[in-house]
């Protein structure tokens, strides 16, 4: 159990329940320590465009969550609150009393169930491209109707790459793109089938109220997925949760407008230090 450095920069940590997790680490160790987690068949590439621009300040770790890219792909394990217990581990494993943690997609509803399930170690929140109810949510029901309940092994490269895109809203560097389609291409269709699963299945909601972390939402307003009034829910929720919006951005808004995330991000870590 513990941390390694590959030749190339990327870290394994194997957790007490032998899962390995990639990341990438970057910052002042003394600095506000943030995670930064992936959409559903991402990895921690999906913070590529984003890291650059962060400061030493931030001592940020951009994760491969269980199932996805190079991480282990178990058996099982792929609802909200195995995640989070994962993510919990990951910090024991790093001794990280606490931290900001930032969650696109699926990620956000994980972010949300560890606030709920560790309070004492969530300095804050920032949620990307959030669902208020994934369960209820009209997208993702279609996309497991039409495609990812009959999803087998290989997956269809044309059907990833349709996928991606369609969380874009405006251009993204081609060799990106294909990073990230090739990251996706990595997991099994037994883990698409199985997230999404606890997608639909999954509904803590009513908890969401419970939540007492200091919570920035940042949502594109050509978002697919995700809807302004799935926002409103959350701000009306979280008590003194903030809203920010990007006009003419996705649901992969952090691809598409990177140095303002980072900047968004930045300076919401700073008031938390600032609070402490």
């Amino acid at each position: 159990m513990g941390s390694a450095v590959t030749t190339t920069g990327i870290r394994v940590a194997e957790l007490p329940n032998r899962v390995q997790l990639q990341y990438v680490e970057q910052g002042d160790p003394a600095g506000i320590p943030v995670l930064l987690l992936h959409g559903v068949t991402d990895s921690w590439h999906s913070f590529e465009p984003v890291l650059p621009y962060l400061p030493k300040s931030i001592h940020a770790f951009a994760l491969t969550q269980r199932g996805h890219g190079d991480a282990s792909h178990p058996v099982a394990g792929y609802r909200f609150d195995d995640f989070a217990a994962d993510l919990a581990a990951f910090m024991d494993t790093l001794h990280l009393g606490a931290a900001v943690i930032a969650g696109h997609s699926m990620s956000s509803s994980i972010a949300r169930r560890f606030a709920l399930d560790y309070p004492e170690r969530t300095l804050g929140l920032v949620l990307m491209g959030s669902f208020a109810d994934l369960r209820g949510n009209p997208a993702v029901r279609d996309l497991w109707d039409s495609a990812i309940s009959i999803l087998t092994d290989p997956v269809n490269p044309d059907f990833v790459r349709e996928f991606q895109e369609s969380t874009l809203a405006q251009p993204v560097p081609p060799a990106f793109l294909e990073t990230v389609v090739q990251e996706s291409l990595k997991v099994p269709a037994r883990v698409w089938r199985a997230a999404f699963e606890g997608f639909l299945q999954d509904d803590f909601s009513s908890e969401v109220q419970k939540i007492k972390a200091p919570t920035l939402i940042v949502w594109g307003d050509q978002d697919a997925f995700c809807s302004r009034s799935d926002q409103d829910t959350l701000v009306r929720a979280i008590a003194g949760s903030q809203l920010v919006v990007y006009p003419g951005a996705g649901h992969a808004l952090h691809w598409e407008q990177p140095e303002r995330f980072a900047a968004d991000l930045v300076a919401f870590a700073e008031t938390l230090l600032g609070s402490a």
